[in-house]
């Protein structure tokens, strides 16, 4: 072995020899008494957002409101959501419903949700439903729901949004909602197939997060046999409209 060898091992054991008792001290040393773990995953926090929170103005005009809230910790938390419209020249509730929801994360990007629907208007019924929310390939915010009436129909909803941000204040905000149902119920003014959908496009400014007025403008239609009703009720079948509210959190 050649001297410089030799002293290259010299060095090396003795840096070994000055670690090791550091190493066992902080090994053996307690965690400071009253210190929170490293992680914790296991608070309940809650939330709640208005998004849709609007006079929507056009051949007629109606007050509408989406909104959802909920309580828990990452991977499982409590849903409420409500969305409906109203006639504003008369009062009068066109569509009310409320959902209660039990959520369960799947994934790092989407939630398993399942609970019961109840429709207030424009026909009481009660629904069963099952399905994922959550945040796809491009940051659209989108979710895909089931639902069985206690009558045995069936219905299927896809929704989402995208908020495109201008400036830091400034944001863009497409939205879509379909409707599907497998049988026809006249007393919800609802046909086979594709029901209706709902388009906007929305513009606000968040003075804070938690704050945005917004203007923009909506599209509503109604499709296939659901059409016929509405024509044979005297209602539109499809109807664009300008909308201005104040989407609000907490």
């Amino acid at each position: 072995m050649s001297c410089r060898t030799s002293c290259r091992l010299l060095i090396a054991a003795s840096l070994l020899h000055s670690i090791l008792p550091f190493a066992a001290q902080a090994q053996q040393q307690p965690a400071e008494p009253g210190w929170p773990q490293p992680v914790e995953n296991d608070r309940s926090f809650g939330y709640a957002l208005l998004n849709q929170n609007e006079l929507r103005v056009g051949s007629s005009t109606s007050y509408r409101w989406e909104g959802e809230g909920w309580y828990g910790g990452d991977l499982d938390r409590l849903w409420v959501k409500s969305e409906g419209s109203v006639d504003t020249s008369d009062g009068t509730r066109e569509e009310a419903e409320v959902q209660g929801l039990y959520s369960r994360a799947v994934s790092a990007f989407f939630n398993l949700q399942g609970g019961v629907r109840y429709d207030f208007d424009p026909a009481s019924r009660g629904w069963a439903t099952l399905g994922v929310e959550g945040l796809a390939p491009l940051n659209w915010e989108i979710s895909a729901f089931a639902f069985v009436s206690s009558s045995g129909h069936l219905g299927a909803r896809f929704e989402g949004n995208y908020d495109l941000y201008l400036t830091q204040r400034l944001v863009l905000q497409p939205q879509f909602e379909l409707n599907a149902y497998s049988r026809p119920d006249r007393a919800a003014r609802i046909g086979t197939g594709l029901t209706d959908g709902d388009f906007g496009l929305r513009l606000r400014y968040e003075l804070r997060r938690e704050f945005a007025p917004y203007i923009g403008v909506t599209y509503e239609a109604r499709y296939g046999a659901t059409a016929d009703m509405a024509r044979a009720a005297g209602f539109s079948v499809s109807e664009v409209r300008f909308v201005a509210g104040i989407r609000a959190s907490l």
